[in-house]
């Protein structure tokens, strides 16, 4: 029986969560969802100098506002942990050993110095074959001499043995066949006795290994350290259960050219972190999608779009939907745009979209803070009329204010176009015809205000205008008897005459 996928998600707390990272790890939750596999969070925190306090706790509340739930992880647990790499010190020594053993690996202890020395000296030095019996190891040092360095308590490193000439293939589910000759290869680093902890090649295919992971999504940055783990896979005997890789492509800058960075967010004014994050050191702040008022769907909608497509015409999908229709022969092998305006017009989708009395209650928090007391229900209709308006929750306020307080100033342009010498008078009439209707709906409104224009040959769009100028303080929203509808009449008609009053 095959077995279902196991798939991980394994970040590095050493700051804020990469929008970029969340798109890989939306990835793996969408293949192993579809495949009725698992879905791991690994944190991956062997390299103590570059933590940073927070960043754990920060990664897990991204994933709860997205709602993409593990099935292990630091916090859930499960039958493979510990799942925080800093805990598995002793189970990473012990492959260590076995590399030594087998001589697939050798100790090193150059020092910082003597390595600069030979890249002072040699052009492109690099750590390998033709290199390594010049240096100062236990391949060029005796046993005795490499005992006693232990011992003396010397400093050493662990580099894997990488034997020239050889052809490592890496099976990619995007790429194809990857092909590299062992010769480009160094011998690189596993293992640091100063730390008594593995470097990220050997930790991750160790913990790969161990927690049973059958397949291996990450960012098309670590395609180049594929035939070194695939290398290190075959050292270790584990070459027949190697996971299989899928390498996904970059999200590169909104100009196309380049890595997406944070200094990217910074200059162009967008969030390249789910969430808002505050340095510890510095107290510096960055912007997070959630902070500037994306929905957690929409945001989920556009990252699933960033290196794939469905290969229709259809652009709104919910989780569900996601899941049915992601496969990795959709995913780009180039890399994918970040264009804001897409991300804008997903959070417009999914606010239309959004059912109005989900959105009432966002924008009532809104109103609170602003001490205004409004029913519920004309919250709820103020959202559903003035929602095609905006791209987030919190422009509400801006497009809807003056349903909810009357203006206390009048746009200067409006006033010069539409406020004539009749105006006034037309306003005074219009005010008395209102305050006296029974019926204060809006077509009951609208037919006896045009009907009204008609009969005294009034030009309709000066009066309409004027109107909303009275009502609204500027030439903008809706419908207008739909405005005057939901602020009664009673407001509509001080409004009228507080017009006439003030403007000039």
């Amino acid at each position: 029986m095959q077995q279902k996928p196991r798939v991980r998600f394994a970040p590095s707390p050493t700051g804020p969560l990469h929008i970029g990272g969340v798109r890989t790890a939306l990835y793996n939750y969408l293949f192993a969802r579809q495949q009725g596999g698992s879905f791991i969070l690994r944190i991956e925190d062997t390299d103590s100098t570059r933590f940073v306090p927070g960043a754990e706790e920060y990664i897990q509340e991204t994933f709860d506002w997205l709602g993409l739930s593990f099935d292990e992880s630091p916090r859930q647990g499960g039958n493979y942990g510990p799942y925080k790499q800093s805990q598995r010190k002793e189970i990473y020594k012990e492959y260590v050993h076995r590399l030594l053993e087998a001589g697939e690996a050798y100790i090193a202890f150059d020092s910082p110095e003597e390595l600069e020395s030979q890249r002072a000296e040699k052009a492109n030095f690099q750590y390998d074959a033709s290199t390594r019996m010049m240096m100062r190891n236990s391949l060029t040092l005796t046993k005795e001499e490499t005992n006693r360095l232990i011992q003396s308590k010397a400093q050493y490193v662990v580099r894997i043995k990488i034997e020239p000439g050889q052809e490592i293939v890496v099976h990619d589910l995007i790429r194809g066949r990857v092909v590299i000759n062992s010769s480009v290869l160094d011998d690189k680093v596993i293992y640091k006795s100063a730390d008594e902890l593995p470097t990220y090649h050997l930790a991750n295919v160790v913990d790969d290994h161990l927690m049973k992971i059958t397949h291996v999504i990450r960012g098309e940055e670590w395609l180049p350290s594929a035939p070194l783990h695939v290398w290190l896979y075959r050292s270790l005997g584990w070459e027949k259960s190697m996971p299989q890789f899928a390498h996904l492509p970059l999200l590169l800058k909104p100009e196309g050219n380049g890595k997406l960075s944070k200094r990217d967010g910074d200059r162009l004014g967008f969030p390249v972190f789910p969430l808002e994050w505050q340095d510890p050191q510095s107290g510096d702040r960055s912007s997070g999608f959630r902070e500037s008022g994306y929905l957690p769907e929409a945001v989920i909608n556009f990252l699933a779009f960033l290196g794939w497509n469905p290969g229709t015409e259809q652009e709104i999908f919910s989780l569900e939907e996601l899941t049915h229709a992601f496969s990795f022969e959709r995913c780009s092998k180039s890399g994918a745009r970040f264009d804001l305006e897409k991300a804008k017009w997903f959070n417009h989708q999914y606010i239309l979209n959004m059912p109005n009395n989900m959105l009432a209650e966002i924008f009532m928090s809104e109103l609170n803070q602003r001490g205004i007391d409004a029913p519920k229900e004309m919250v709820v209709q103020v959202a559903g009329i003035v929602k095609e308006r905006v791209h987030f929750a919190h422009e509400l306020w801006e497009q809807s204010s003056y349903f909810f307080e009357a203006p206390v100033s009048y746009d200067e342009k409006t006033v010069r176009k539409r406020w004539k010498e009749e105006t006034p008078a037309q306003m005074n009439e219009l005010a008395a015809m209102l305050e006296a209707m029974d019926d204060f709906s809006a077509d009951a409104q609208e037919s006896s205000v045009m009907d009204w224009i008609q009969r005294n040959n009034y030009n309709t769009g000066n009066v309409m205008n004027a109107f909303r100028l009275a009502v609204v303080g500027a030439g903008k929203g809706p419908h207008m008897f739909l405005i005057t509808e939901l602020i009664g009449k009673d407001e509509t008609v001080r409004r009228l005459r507080r017009a006439v009053e003030n403007i000039a």
